[in-house]
């Protein structure tokens, strides 16, 4: 009788440890989580550099004299045209050697006259037979050197000529001045920096590109290594350069210290807005044909290889290894492993594990390319 009664409690038991384990898991709901299927589409990338930007000529003007300075015909930021005057230093120096080199010139032509009539008269005596042929000899010689100090003086002259031109200077190209440093009555030595002028009519934008970007974009173009490409230019306060560019031409090498490629987009500048030392950010677009693209909140890292959780059919989640090409602000670009169709856990992976069971909210893949 004990035996029946201890039989019967133990079944009691028994069935209400089943039944509250079986509470206990009717309890624990399933994790709702974010699902997208990853679809293949012809997506046109957008990618930005930073970018320093010069004058497509940008030249400093050095004083090639020594002098002070008597003159100075413009003033900062003022647009110059070709040729026009910048400076002036005292030029009381120059000219007084200009004359100098003058007046040596006249004395050795003269010499150089002097024995071309020497030179006649002797010829006659020597056809004569009234002097010897070493005398004709000794004239030609003289002859020569007359000839001789006439080139030096020549030279002496056109050297005088060119210090004096160098006490005004003038601009080299259309374009704007810069500091001046020097004021009137400074004396400024030779190769003093007296100005700098920029020709602002065009810009350049140089700006560096991976290896990979560089070899995606000349795999994507139409044009041999994408020279000639439209880009635009993000200016410092983030808005956009209202004139289109092209990228005129780039480096021969890639920097082995960043593995990356230096390229030159070029811009107009009618409104002169952009100045010479500026920065900003150069935005290149290209297209991918049936691309997948992954956001980079579904994709986590082990052990430098990258993942995604991938919905099975059962609504279990699996772990999927994939090979990127390329991140392109917050999304990643498949190369290889994934395929359109996969169901893509979209976040919270890292409240995760391989082999549960979730709950799946479907959304659009549309609405998280429109999102970013």
């Amino acid at each position: 009788m004990r035996s029946i009664q201890l039989f019967g409690l133990l079944s009691v038991l028994y069935l209400a440890g089943c039944t509250a384990k079986g509470n206990t898991d009717k309890e624990k709901p399933l994790v709702e989580v974010p699902v997208f299927e990853l679809q293949s589409r012809d997506t046109m990338l957008h990618k930005s550099y930073v970018s320093s930007i010069a004058a497509s000529q940008n030249v400093e003007l050095r004083a090639k004299v020594s002098g002070f300075l008597e003159g100075i015909a413009v003033d900062e930021g003022q647009y110059v045209q070709k040729g026009q005057l910048l400076f002036r230093l005292n030029d009381a120096e120059f000219k007084l050697q200009l004359a100098e080199a003058s007046a040596a010139l006249t004395s050795a032509t003269a010499d150089m006259k002097s024995a071309e009539v020497e030179t006649d008269r002797v010829k006659k005596l020597v056809d004569k037979k009234i002097l010897s042929q070493s005398e004709m000899e000794l004239a030609l010689a003289r002859l020569t050197a007359a000839k001789a100090k006439v080139e030096e003086a020549t030279a002496g002259k056109a050297k005088a000529e060119l210090r004096l031109s160098y006490a005004s200077i003038r601009a080299p190209f259309t374009g704007v001045i810069d500091r001046i440093p020097h004021k009137t009555g400074s004396l400024v030595s030779e190769g003093a920096l007296l100005t700098t002028v920029s020709d602002i009519h065009k810009m350049h934008a140089y700006f560096n590109v991976s290896e990979s970007e560089y070899l995606h974009y000349v795999k994507a173009g139409k044009t041999k290594n994408r020279l000639g490409m439209p880009v635009q230019l993000q200016l410092a306060d983030g808005s956009l350069f209202s004139q289109p560019g092209t990228i005129e031409t780039m480096d021969g090498e890639f920097e082995k210290q960043t593995g990356s490629i230096a390229f030159r987009a070029k811009f107009p500048n009618p409104d002169k807005l952009l100045k010479h030392g500026a920065s900003g950010k150069i935005l290149l677009t290209s297209m991918v044909p049936g691309a997948l693209m992954v956001p980079q909140k579904s994709v986590f890292e082990i052990q430098d290889k990258n993942y995604v959780f991938v919905l099975e059919p059962n609504n279990s989640v699996k772990m999927k290894r994939f090979t990127p090409d390329t991140r392109i602000d917050d999304f990643v670009l498949v190369k290889s492993g994934l395929e359109a169709g996969d169901r893509i856990i979209y976040e919270g992976v890292q409240n995760i594990r391989e082999g549960v069971k979730v709950t799946p909210r479907f959304i659009s893949s549309d609405s998280l390319l429109t999102a970013h």
